[in-house]
């Protein structure tokens, strides 16, 4: 790998969005991601590129133009069928080099948390980790800040020409929200958690006129250290809830019937055609497992319906489900901070509820 000079700032532009398949099939956060990139690229102004490695791939890439890439550079090479860190890493590691992206994001998947720390390892720059928030410009920056902390930002001094990334995540295990920059090195890089970003809508006219780039591939067998001899998919059933519509969410209200409660919330998702979820207690309490919570340091969603069952709205549960279509909130404390966001209030007991909800919904869908 060339070396290259990661502080001469004025050298790297535009942003590049690491694009992951998995057996020839690209993932839903590539999308999210690339369409944040549109908005990156359109406040540093320059072109939002996809980057997309693997074995006979270049036939997906015009998708990923559809949400709106302005290029995909394709690596291909057999060598990269299945993934291995020192292949991957390699290859982007040497593209880098060569073209000089200003941004470079990763999806915060099993992959991406994997790849990306090695890549800014190679690269001598910084990597903010399972980030929910991005931005360049200043002015949206303070926007965000206004809605999402305590800070009076209105009388905070701000420099307006900061062309630096900030990267914001959750610290302190979600306790509190923190903004990164990397404003020595480029490229910046970033993890970003999957579901927190909104997807563009998929536009056929930019899919075409997206330009595809095939970027030589220097790759051995002498690079890769080890060798995947078999892909074997687990067959353990995980909750859905990023991909849900409806998702009913238990908190601490049910600690007094915790297998009761969970039973009525199930009979109500049933109902829904949707999933359970649960607040951080939850998990903690070991009343649900850890693909079920919601919550900065659980999963982001935005479902149709997201109905929250005895949760009091910690600030950790609701940057996780803000943003959904309707909030319904069921709790005996009408003072709850839940409510604040709820679309619909129930100051009840969730367990007498719950259940008059999954009859309610049931002859609804019995007169149709």
């Amino acid at each position: 790998m060339a070396t290259f000079n990661n502080t001469d700032l004025a050298a790297f532009k535009d942003v590049w969005v690491y694009c992951e398949q998995r057996q020839g099939k690209l993932m839903p956060t590539d999308f999210e991601l690339i369409s944040e990139g549109r908005k990156l690229a359109d406040e540093l102004g320059v072109k939002l590129c996809g980057l997309l490695l693997g074995d006979d791939v270049d036939g997906m890439a015009k998708e990923l133009g559809g949400y709106g890439a302005d290029k995909i550079y394709v690596c291909d090479s057999p060598l990269m069928k299945n993934y291995t860190t020192d292949a991957y890493a390699k290859v982007i590691c040497d593209a880098v080099t060569n073209l000089k992206p200003e941004v470079l994001l990763f999806g915060a998947t099993n992959i991406g948390r994997d790849l990306g720390p090695r890549c800014a390892a190679r690269l001598h720059t910084g990597l903010c980790a399972d980030c929910t928030h991005l931005d360049v410009d200043v002015a949206n920056y303070v926007e965000f800040l206004r809605g999402a902390s305590t800070l009076d930002v209105d009388n905070m001094k701000w420099d307006t020409e900061d062309r630096n990334l900030k990267m914001t995540r959750p610290a302190f295990g979600g306790h509190l929200m923190a903004t990164i920059i990397c404003p020595r090195f480029r490229p910046a890089m970033a993890t970003v958690r999957p579901g927190v970003l909104k997807k563009n809508a998929f536009d056929k006219a930019k899919a075409d006129a997206c330009e595809i780039v095939k970027l030589s591939v220097s790759l051995s067998e002498a690079d890769i250290h080890t060798t995947v001899e078999e892909v074997v998919k687990a067959a353990k059933k995980m909750v859905d809830l990023i991909g849900a519509e409806f998702i009913v969410s238990v908190g601490r209200g049910i600690a007094k019937d915790v297998e009761g409660g969970i039973k009525l919330a199930e009979a109500l998702a049933e109902e829904l055609g949707g999933v359970v979820g649960g607040s951080r207690v939850t998990i903690d309490s070991g009343w649900l497992s850890a693909d079920h919570q919601v919550g900065q340091t659980g999963k982001t969603v935005r479902p149709k319906v997201y109905i929250a069952l005895g949760i009091s709205g910690a600030i950790q549960h609701k940057a996780g489900m803000q943003d959904s279509e309707c909030i319904i909130v069921v709790n005996k404390n009408k003072d709850a901070p839940l409510f604040e966001i709820a679309d619909y209030g129930i100051v009840g007991d969730l367990f007498k509820v719950a259940p008059l909800l999954t009859e309610a919904i049931r002859a609804a869908k019995a007169a149709k």
